[in-house]
């Protein structure tokens, strides 16, 4: 799989696929954060401590995500 956000200057392998829309970016194209992690137990909800990674691409990151 090839980076989408190379295509179609030059071709660059993938390294991670964006959580939002799929696309696969390069090492030099994603963008890494952090997301809380919700679980439901019972009736509610419980979030984690620990935050998960979230990779991206380019357009997802500029658009908030």
């Amino acid at each position: 799989m090839f980076c989408y956000d190379c295509l179609p200057e030059r071709e660059t392998t993938a390294v991670a696929v964006c959580h939002r829309c799929g696309a696969g970016v390069c090492s030099e194209h994603v963008h890494q954060g952090r997301e809380p992690v919700h679980e439901v137990h019972g009736t509610g909800v419980a979030t984690q401590s620990t935050a998960a990674r979230q990779l991206s691409c380019g357009v997802c990151h500029a658009a908030g995500d």
